[in-house]
């Protein structure tokens, strides 16, 4: 999978789930393999000048960015209940744009015996698009921002499912463009999507260099 991060040039690449993941059937080397390529992918991206959202002084000293361990407890296989009907929104950025979406739909899972809920959104400008077609939004809080994770909260990209389950791995879960430079808007996750536990799985907060 290919993985690009979310920015307001509306710039990115829908997530693809390979078959293994889609169904659930993954056994532990395998998910920390895909893990360890989207953490590898990821570098990569950001030592790219022509990709990287970080600024060029920080880009020029830049290894790796910080993960947490890899961790399959927080790989949920979730209930997808599709909510039609949902008047399109103005999500709130860190700046004055206000890009267009839509509630498509939530999850629910269960993480640590406890039971969860996530809205995903879609984008219905670039849903109109071929490559971005079943690309989903998830944008979340939880109790390690500010700490651990970025304070403005973190996202994960999904794909539409093709039945009722849907596969949501926080061990991808990355940093909005506005968490290395500020020159970007990004999408505030909504108050409905706050998780009331800590995700210790994905990108860690940013430490600038030096």
């Amino acid at each position: 999978m290919k993985k690009s991060i979310f920015f307001f040039a509306m710039i990115f690449l829908t997530a693809c789930q390979s078959k293994k993941i889609a169904s659930g059937e993954q056994g532990k080397n395998d998910h920390t393999s895909i893990i360890k390529n989207f953490q590898k992918e990821l570098n990569e991206e950001y030592a790219d000048p022509e990709k990287s959202p970080l600024k060029e002084e920080d880009r020029k000293k830049f290894e790796s960015l910080d993960f947490f361990e890899i961790d399959p407890q927080f790989r949920v296989r979730a209930d997808f209940i599709r909510t039609p009907d949902e008047e399109p929104f103005p999500m709130e950025t860190t700046q004055e744009r206000t890009p267009i979406y839509v509630k498509y739909g939530e999850i629910h899972f269960t993480l640590r015996e406890e039971q969860f809920k996530l809205n995903v959104y879609q984008n219905p400008k670039m849903a109109m698009m071929e490559q971005y077609k079943n690309f989903l939004f998830l944008p979340f809080t939880d109790l390690t921002n500010g700490d651990t994770t970025y304070g403005g909260g973190r996202y994960i990209e999904l794909s539409i499912p093709k039945g009722k389950k849907i596969i949501v791995d926080f061990n991808k879960a990355y940093n909005p463009y506005c968490a290395y430079n500020e020159k970007y808007a990004c999408p505030i996750p909504p108050r409905e999507n706050a998780l009331d536990t800590e995700i210790t799985a994905g990108v860690k907060t940013w430490k600038k260099y030096n």
